[in-house]
């Protein structure tokens, strides 16, 4: 197949991958097919959805490296699934009666698209391999190559997802300043809040950057600044188990010593729990086109911080949430070189009409490489086996749960 024009879109929620991501791709196309045309859809799916879409001009691919110094995606995202027929009419993105597969087909086969890239998580890219599948049945050709964009780092069989480090990183650098609140008041709980639905990755990889900046920091016990209070002293994540009481037991000595506590909790820690507890109150826990329930709704850091505030005898709790604050930032020089690679094998994939999701392959020896869409999940589990992490944990003196089992979403 002989490709003429690509397209773009961009789906999901943020993460500090997307406005590079969208650089690389130019700038390879630029290289090494500099004839075909690039075609961006503006707010992911709801732009093709509703046929929004520009060219990349002259100027723009000139001035391509201008996105590595930019967060967020400047040409937009939405939360759309192609599949959920009833949400896009709700939305007014199709008719009644129209199937917004269809729709979209029909909308690529009116731009003359030869190739899509969608830059997002699991659900943007098997959105994308069921759009692929509707077009094969309807004898239209169309080659699907998809980048994995997901802070979480979650998506299976891939190793490393692109803005992860980054978000770890500026989610660091975000508790860094938060801790020193805990001067504020006496026996003072922190929660630093991070975002991770169904894996732990990100909340443990967040507090080991910052355990690594505090290694970089001089102290002075004297005055009261001493590491002991800038410490994190709990990790709590969806894939390990703990005992409530104990581990309060244990955050209470640390307060009774230090005045202050320093915890790190992934926003999906406890929300079966936390679910159960709030329908059996007779509330209603709001879910997206997804079926996900919605974070904000059920709130975990502020019911953890409850409950240990009562167990541990706080005076005062401050729960701070990184997420919106790590998923926007520029990708830092690590996820750059990442997303450089792993776009300019989606440019090579797209022009050998090699569909799939470009990353390592776990299975393949972590091969760079366009994986299947069947193979495409969420839900990936985060190892807590892993020696960085245990080191974490014995560094911070919290005893090491029992790993909670996982379904992929």
């Amino acid at each position: 197949m002989s490709v003429k024009r690509v397209g773009i879109l961009t789906a999901g929620g943020l993460a500090p991958c997307l406005s590079s991501a969208i650089g690389a791709l130019i700038e390879s196309y630029t290289e090494k097919a500099p004839e075909i045309e690039i075609l961006c859809y503006r707010s992911g799916y709801k732009g093709l959805l509703l046929g929004d879409s520009f060219l990349v001009t002259p100027t723009v691919r000139e001035n391509a490296k201008v996105l590595h110094q930019h967060g967020g995606s400047p040409i937009g995202n939405s939360r759309v699934k192609l599949t959920n027929v009833a949400d896009c009419v709700k939305r007014g993105l199709v008719k009644e009666g129209q199937d917004p597969l269809h729709v979209a087909a029909e909308q690529l086969k009116t731009d003359c698209v030869d190739v899509l890239h969608t830059i997002g998580g699991d659900d943007t890219n098997t959105t994308a391999a069921d759009l692929a599948a509707f077009l094969a049945q309807n004898d239209y050709d169309l080659t699907v190559v998809g980048l994995p964009k997901t802070i979480d780092n979650d998506v299976i069989p891939i190793k490393q997802s692109l803005g992860a480090w980054t978000a770890a990183e500026q989610g660091a650098r975000f508790f860094e300043n938060v801790v020193a609140e805990h001067n504020a008041n006496p026996r003072m709980l922190i929660v630093h809040e991070v975002m991770g639905r169904n894996c732990g990755w990100l909340t443990a990889a967040t507090a080991n950057k910052y355990r690594e900046r505090l290694d970089a920091l001089k102290f002075l016990p004297e005055t009261g600044l001493s590491r002991e209070r800038k410490e994190v002293h709990g990790v709590y994540i969806p894939e390990m188990h703990f005992e409530l009481q104990q581990e309060a037991d244990r955050l209470r000595a640390i307060l009774d010593e230090i005045d202050c506590v320093n915890i790190f909790i992934s926003e999906g820690a406890g929300v079966d729990t936390i679910v159960q507890e709030m329908e059996s109150r007779g509330e209603e826990v709001p879910k997206d086109a997804f079926g996900h329930y919605k974070l904000d709704a059920v709130n975990p850091g502020k019911w953890f911080g409850e409950q240990f505030a009562k167990m541990i005898g706080a005076e005062k709790v401050l729960v701070q949430k990184s997420g919106y604050y790590s998923r926007a930032a520029r990708a830092n020089e690590q996820d750059i070189e990442l997303i450089a690679r792993c776009a300019n094998k989606a440019v090579d994939c797209a022009l050998a009409g090699d569909s799939g999701v470009v990353g390592q392959d776990e299975d393949r020896g972590d091969e760079l490489r366009a994986i299947e869409f069947e193979r495409i999940k969420g839900g990936k589990p985060f190892d807590i086996g892993s020696t960085w992490f245990g080191n974490l944990l014995r560094e911070i003196k919290q005893p090491k749960g029992d790993v909670v089992e996982t379904q992929h979403a």
